[in-house]
């Protein structure tokens, strides 16, 4: 039985900002001491579900300006066949026009320190994350994709400026550690960035408390967080 949801509940929406001539909506939180670095955190395919807000409050809690732009407008499941067909919904250039509104947002934003912000983001995220960061070239500082890339593999990596840092997962049956190894080799070829690639004894989305698979590995996740947050605090302030 499926257990999605639609509507603005089912995304947590607590924002809206201005994208691509329209509105977009996502969810925001703000440092306990009023203001910090922006970080923007890009949904897996499953939604702006309860997961994704989590991570918005703990990046919140370490001191960031966090935003997950909503993608799906509403929309969560964590049914496959579901995930998929929202997925296959979402006009490519309508996330790019989120996203970049969504960095323009948190660089317009009072709370906001600094110039520019980092993109974090999961699977599907993690892929947009880097094609967001290629795009908005020095408004993006740091870049960190969970187990996801772009799709196509010869993807043009050459506005990227950003730092980056990858966890990808060893038994990732999806996305094998040779595809990473190709890509993070064509982002050194195309910019001067040299990324950062671990990789953790764990399969898919091992950060996901909620993944339906099973795969979500506390002791891997604490790593990635912590080196994340490292990361992160190197880059941005």
């Amino acid at each position: 039985m499926s257990d999605s949801t639609t509507g603005p509940a089912a995304g947590a929406q607590n924002t809206t900002f201005p994208s691509d001539g329209g509105r977009a909506h996502g969810y925001l939180a703000l440092p306990p001491r009023g203001r910090g670095p922006g970080l923007l955190v890009v949904q897996e395919w499953w939604g702006l579900t309860t997961h994704i807000t989590s991570m918005v409050d703990r990046f919140a809690a370490e001191g960031f300006l966090a935003l997950a732009p909503d993608l799906y407008g509403g929309a969560t499941t964590h049914d496959r066949a579901e995930a998929a067909e929202l997925l296959a919904r979402l006009p490519p250039e309508r996330a790019a026009g989120d996203l970049r509104g969504a960095v323009d947002f948190l660089l317009g934003h009072p709370a906001l320190i600094g110039d520019a912000v980092a993109v974090v983001g999961f699977c599907m995220g993690g892929g947009l994350a880097l094609r967001l960061a290629a795009l908005e070239g020095d408004k993006v500082a740091a870049v960190v994709p969970f187990y996801g890339l772009p799709r196509e593999p010869d993807y043009d990596y050459r506005g990227l400026t950003a730092h980056v840092l990858g966890h990808f997962a060893e038994h990732d049956h999806g996305l094998p550690m040779a595809a990473v190894d190709e890509a993070a080799i064509r982002i050194g070829e195309a910019t001067d960035v040299r990324p950062e690639i671990h990789f953790y004894p764990a399969g898919h989305a091992f950060m996901n408390d909620e993944d339906p698979d099973g795969a979500y590995d506390p002791l891997q996740a604490r790593i990635a967080w912590r080196r994340t947050l490292s990361f992160l605090r190197g880059h941005l302030g």
